[in-house]
C-alpha cells in the first residue's frame, strides 16, 4: 500500500467512526457516510470503477474530513436535494 491508499483507508475509518457509528454530525446520514467510506476504500484499492475521480479532489476531501474542516465544500461530498 502507498501513502495515497493509506490516506484513503484512514479517511474511510474516520468517516465510519464519525458519521456512521456516532451519528452526532448532521451533515451526513449514516447511509451517505457508509457510501462515502466505501468510495474511499475503492480508491485505496485502485478500483477501476472510480478511476474517473480526480485523485487531487479525493486527497483534498480526505484532509478536510480528517481535519473536520468543512468537507461539505468538496465536489465529492454527497449532495442532498
Amino acid at each position: 500500500m502507498n501513502a495515497y491508499g493509506d490516506l484513503m483507508l484512514q479517511t474511510a475509518r474516520v468517516v465510519r467512526m464519525r458519521y456512521v457509528r456516532c451519528t452526532r454530525d448532521p451533515r451526513l446520514s449514516p447511509a451517505e457516510a457508509d457510501e462515502l467510506a466505501d468510495l474511499f476504500e475503492r480508491l485505496a484499492r485502485g478500483d477501476s470503477g472510480v478511476d474517473q475521480i480526480d485523485p487531487n479532489e479525493a486527497i483534498g476531501l480526505a484532509f478536510r474530513i480528517l481535519d473536520d474542516d468543512n468537507p461539505e465544500f468538496s465536489s465529492l461530498w454527497p449532495r442532498r436535494p
